[in-house]
């Protein structure tokens, strides 16, 4: 999903709580990795890999100039053969603790062996957020967490369960955004949306033409600048 497609979906969604809620979110996560410069570990659900969530990170991260947002990619099961930014597994949870933080997505239950190394991650200090379907146990370990209002579409797109990295980030087309607004979002995109927002500047813009200037110039770069290698 490009950048022209989120600004039309966020029009579409603007009057409902998904904007507030996406950049209150990605608030959230800047404000938990800013001060250690990095530290963000990504993990998926039982089943579930978020590769274009951690794409999209790597993305924002360059683009905004907050290498803080690049994330390692935790696998529940890393094949053999994986290049070493792929092959970080679930051991890797085991030593999060103070200074990291631990961004969990799960569209189904988590299981209870992620909760688990979830629990201990937080009880050793690490920051804990959530994307999810609801899940009261990841919700309750939690520190913010956001939940998708519908499931994901067919094929997900997203997140590629137990494969590999699914095509350029910036092709995903994701929902219809007039179905989003009438149907709920599906945590594909309320991902999109989030990682949009955590690379935007949140500092208030100056008014007038250098304003608009500004935003103009940070789209062109976002729609030629290619998409980092790294995935």
């Amino acid at each position: 999903m490009d950048a022209v497609r989120v600004a039309l979906l966020r029009e579409v969604l603007a009057g409902t709580e998904w904007i507030q809620a996406t950049r209150r979110f990605a608030g959230s996560l800047r404000t938990a990795v800013a001060p250690h410069g990095g530290g963000l570990l990504l993990v998926g659900g039982a089943g579930y890999e978020p590769w274009h969530l951690a794409a999209h990170l790597d993305d924002e991260a360059a683009w905004s100039g907050l290498p803080e947002l690049s994330p390692t990619l935790v696998r529940q099961r890393v094949p053999p053969g994986a290049p070493a930014h792929l092959a970080v597994g679930p051991g890797r949870l085991a030593a999060a603790g103070r200074g990291e933080t631990l961004l969990v997505v799960a569209p189904e239950q988590p299981g209870a062996e992620l909760l688990e190394r979830v629990h201990d991650a937080r009880r050793n200090g690490a920051t804990v957020l959530a994307l999810d379907g609801g899940d009261r146990d990841l919700h309750a370990l939690a520190h913010d967490a956001l939940t998708a209002s519908a499931p994901l579409p067919d094929g997900n797109p997203g997140g590629n369960p137990g494969g590999s990295p699914g095509g350029t980030p910036g092709t995903v087309t994701g929902p219809d955004p007039e179905d989003v607004a009438s149907q709920g979002l599906d945590l594909d995109t309320v991902q999109h949306l989030v990682s949009a927002a955590a690379g935007e500047n949140s500092l208030p813009a100056p008014r007038g033409r250098r304003r608009f200037r500004d935003r103009l110039a940070r789209l062109a770069d976002e729609l030629t600048a290619p998409p980092p290698p790294r995935w």
